[in-house]
């Protein structure tokens, strides 16, 4: 990782990252197209900002709970068996959490996603799973307006 990478070089400056959303002037939220994980998000800070610590005591808060009623929205809507949380930025030094729907019979489960793969998702399950993201994406705008 380049801890220097410019905001002209950064993906998450130059591009959402993904479909928005939602957005404000601080925090974005956008949904990951990735096999085997309907319902994957990201929490972005819009700012080219690396760390939490880089936040002020507020921002922080703020962020925090958008990662917690995007992570609601999710589980009310989706009904995973468990939500992961990951604020890594290894590859990207410009935060953003990761809110990834997790279920016992998805491609890396009990690893975490970025280990290798124990199985191929189960289509069925999948188009079951994404045919929910309209109900979960509406959950998410509801809860995010509050």
């Amino acid at each position: 990782m380049n801890p220097t990478l410019s905001a002209s070089a950064c993906p998450l400056c130059q591009s959402a990252g993904g479909t928005l959303l939602w957005q404000d002037d601080e925090l974005r939220v956008i949904e990951v197209d990735m096999p085997g994980y309907p319902g994957y998000l990201r929490v972005v800070w819009n700012g080219h900002i690396a760390e939490m610590s880089d936040l002020s005591a507020a921002q922080r808060a703020r962020l925090m709970d958008v990662v917690m009623r995007t992570e609601t929205a999710l589980r009310d809507s989706l009904a995973p068996d468990k939500i992961n949380l990951a604020a890594l930025g290894n590859m990207v030094p410009h935060l953003h959490w990761h809110i990834i729907p997790r279920w016992r019979d998805d491609p890396h489960f009990p690893d975490a996603i970025w280990a290798a793969p124990h199985r191929e998702p189960d289509p069925q399950q999948e188009s079951a799973r994404r045919a929910k993201l309209a109900t979960c994406r509406k959950a998410l705008l509801e809860a995010l307006a509050r």
